[in-house]
């Protein structure tokens, strides 16, 4: 007997930041799933989510048998996979589409976009930042898997550091600083250093990494060394948290922790990451890196659970 498709799939391109926010909402709505990870054809693959004859087939003939059998709901995240929900909400799916599409939102069931891409609409679901899986639980669970990490001393300060990105270029002075003032602060208070760096990371300030923290309790993960990125463990055991901020996501997350965020590399960032930040800034829900690293009451920034809510309500699933 042919195994039943779930009766909700997640589709992306493939993108890490687009799988977690998909991931993240069907978690959050408790639905079993079926992952896709599409590659658009071309003209589609330029012009998605917008339609063409023939675009049935942009993105293969899997998916284009697939669709013969379609799930109940699709949850799609970017400018590609708006295309493939479009094309399941033509055959009767409901669907939900994560990130302004590009296109007028009318196209999909719901569309769920942050505040900072200025995207309104009857079916729209706004959002302060990106849709992640940290909360309570997934927070506990962190800690178990990188038990390890707990077994530093206290205060512990994370480090998350990104990359370049559209809107951002990575100064490779920026590190220096901010390794600078967490040197300080741990000379200071004691404590130890949990940093990880993420794919966008240039070598060089890997290589940076690494050297800067020699000899302070700690860990440094660049890739390199053995076993799993531990940045889950590191959002769970940290007293408080240094972000770059070029990462919507990973600012998102870091904010959705119960502890202190302070951000480095504010100045070159420009455009919709920019808003991001400066709402965040406005809310004092982080504030900009400096010498003191004085810690303050924060409350967590958790939309998902949220949003989640709101979807099940409109679609009545």
């Amino acid at each position: 007997m042919q195994q039943r498709s779930p009766a909700t799939w997640t589709l992306t391109d493939g993108n890490a930041g687009n799988v977690r926010q998909t991931d993240a909402l069907a978690r959050a709505l408790g639905l079993d799933t079926r992952a896709w990870a599409l590659e658009a054809r071309a003209p589609w693959a330029w012009w998605a989510p917008r339609r063409f004859p023939g675009d049935a087939g942009a993105f293969g003939p899997d998916f284009q048998r697939a669709m013969a059998q379609p799930p109940e709901l699709a949850i799609g995240c970017g400018r590609r996979a708006a295309l493939a929900t479009r094309l399941l909400g033509a055959r009767g799916v409901r669907t939900v589409q994560i990130l302004a599409p590009r296109i007028a939102p009318r196209h999909w069931d719901l569309v769920i976009a942050p505040e900072h891409d200025g995207l309104d609409g009857a079916n729209v679901i706004r959002t302060r930042g990106s849709l992640n899986p940290v909360d309570d639980l997934w927070l506990a669970a962190a800690r178990r898997e990188f038990a390890a990490l707990g077994e530093f001393p206290r205060p512990r300060t994370a480090l998350l550091l990104g990359g370049h990105s559209r809107h951002s270029n990575f100064d490779s002075a920026l590190l220096g600083q901010a390794a600078a003032r967490i040197g300080a602060a741990v000379a200071r208070e004691g404590g130890s250093v949990l940093a990880t760096a993420s794919r966008r990371t240039p070598a060089t300030a890997r290589t940076h990494l690494r050297e800067r923290f020699l000899g302070i309790p700690g860990v440094v993960w660049t890739g390199i060394e053995p076993g799993p990125n531990p940045y889950p463990g590191l959002l769970a055991w940290a007293d408080r948290i240094v972000c770059t901020a070029d990462s919507v996501n990973m600012l998102s997350e870091a904010c959705a922790t119960e502890v202190p965020v302070f951000v480095a590399g504010t100045e070159a960032l420009h455009g919709r990451p920019r808003r991001f930040l400066d709402s965040l800034l406005g809310s004092g829900r982080v504030r900009l890196l400096d010498d003191a690293l004085v810690d303050w009451p924060v409350t967590p920034l958790r939309e998902t659970a949220r949003v989640a809510a709101e979807v099940q309500a409109r679609l009545a699933l």
